[in-house]
């Protein structure tokens, strides 16, 4: 069963902050150093300090990113910077957002979810992780003892029980909003009333939550709550079964939820330098047939609607730097990744992204790469790709991937499997700096 529970959050002080938007940010992976500077400059008390401090040359073990967060940390909760709610509450949540032209509302709630290992409970993650961000996150956590950012997590509710709950509970109260660098506007209101919060909790309890966004997050947690057990069994003691640190901060959405955007996760690959239409198309051959699609940014935008409208997982659009030139490539047998991933599902081997890497990248040029090897950076949009392919420092090629699909990420996490790293992006991110939970 999950565990949903209401917390005493932390949130910030507006009479001393100001506006809510000038103190959010996006969560710490989707910011580089332009959007730091930038979320630095908005306002002192910009969650940015905390989520991603800035290093310097200096930096030591006693006086570092982390450390300098914690530092922050302590003097914002001094100063009433953020300030603790009186009662245990939930959080409904709503984003405003717009995509080609469509203007799209997305419905939640933040609360508190009881940690379970995967494989234990019926939290399901849907993709794999890397190590470098967990380990990351972990400083952080020790350092602060604070859930700064929620993980996102998606339930099935078919009948929209939860969010005509949350609807009936928000009636006319004013939220507070922010807008965010992107226009995405985002609402939060709290809610403390007992009943409400047991009839959502109830709701949800029999349910399984999918993971969405966050795994890093949220295996950090697992990592966290496993050090604080550790720590009480050398004091001679037994972590209380309600201690916060088994606890994370969650957003969680309704799978049948209206305004869901589920984004593709394109590849820029370097390793194949100064490689040429003709020769990616002689790699590619043997498992994918080719379509040529023309030449320029024109050619790209026509591919990715090619690949849009006919909805299929099997085909991907390939770009060269060198030439400027894309064509489809469709595989022609799917027992080519019966081969590949002998011990996955259909519904995995059946993905875009599996494909991509299990027999292009990882089997077909792999071996043709530079001594580095192939390396992907990751966007998602058409514009980004095209921006990239254009500038002289570019990747060697660029990936057009079909984007995964809700029932997908239900089917292949809920029969135990994980996706391959970067299968999915759900638009928008939810901010850091709504509401905090802590771990002690």
């Amino acid at each position: 069963m999950a565990d949903v529970q209401p917390f005493r959050g932390y949130r910030y002080n507006l009479a001393q902050v100001g506006a809510l938007e000038d103190v959010i940010a996006p969560p710490y992976d989707v910011i580089d150093s332009a959007l730091q500077e930038e979320l630095y400059a908005k306002n002192p008390a910009n969650v940015v300090r905390l989520i991603l401090n800035k290093e310097t040359p200096n930096d030591t073990e006693l006086d570092n990113r982390y450390t300098r967060s914690a530092a922050c940390l302590r003097d914002w909760l001094a100063n009433d910077i953020l300030l603790q709610e009186s009662q245990r509450s939930i959080y409904a949540v709503e984003q405003r957002f717009e995509v080609d032209g469509r203007i799209l509302t997305r419905k939640g709630f933040l609360a508190r979810v009881k940690l379970e290992p995967f494989g234990q409970g019926s939290i399901f993650p849907h993709e794999e992780t890397l190590s470098g961000p967990k380990a990351d996150r972990l400083k952080l956590f020790r350092a602060t003892a604070m859930n700064l950012s929620p993980v996102f997590g998606l339930y099935p509710d078919p009948t929209a029980a939860v969010p005509k709950l949350l609807d009936q509970a928000i009636g006319r109260a004013l939220p507070i909003e922010a807008t965010d660098h992107l226009g995405v506007v985002t609402r939060i209101w709290p809610l403390a009333d007992h009943h409400l919060v047991n009839q959502i909790t109830a709701l949800i309890a029999d349910k399984p939550v999918f993971l969405a966004d966050g795994h890093h997050r949220y295996e950090t947690g697992l990592k966290y709550l496993s050090e604080r057990e550790q720590q009480a069994t050398l004091e001679g003691r037994t972590l209380e079964p309600d201690a916060q640190a088994r606890y994370i901060l969650m957003f969680l959405v309704a799978m049948s939820d209206k305004g869901l955007e589920v984004q593709p996760t394109h590849r820029l690959v370097r390793g194949l330098p100064g490689i040429s239409t003709e020769r990616l198309r002689e790699l590619l051959e043997p498992a994918f047939d080719i379509a040529p699609f023309g030449k320029g940014e024109e050619s790209c935008k026509a591919a990715w609607e090619e690949i849009e409208m006919g909805g299929e997982q099997d085909v991907l659009a390939f770009g060269t730097r060198s030439d400027s030139n894309w064509f489809l490539a469709r595989l022609k047998d799917q027992a080519t990744m019966e081969q590949v991933a002998p011990g996955k599902s259909d519904a995995w081997r059946a993905l875009g992204v599996a494909i991509l890497h299990g027999v292009a990248l990882d089997g077909l040029l792999k071996p043709h790469a530079s001594p580095d090897g192939l390396r992907c950076t990751y966007v998602h949009q058409v514009r980004e790709v095209i921006e990239d392919q254009a500038s002289a420092q570019g990747a060697d090629i660029a990936v057009l991937v079909p984007p995964a699909t809700i029932d997908m990420v239900e089917e292949i996490a809920g029969g135990g499997e994980k996706m391959p790293p970067k299968s999915t992006y759900f638009y928008p991110k939810i901010p850091s700096g709504l509401v905090f939970n802590p771990l002690k």
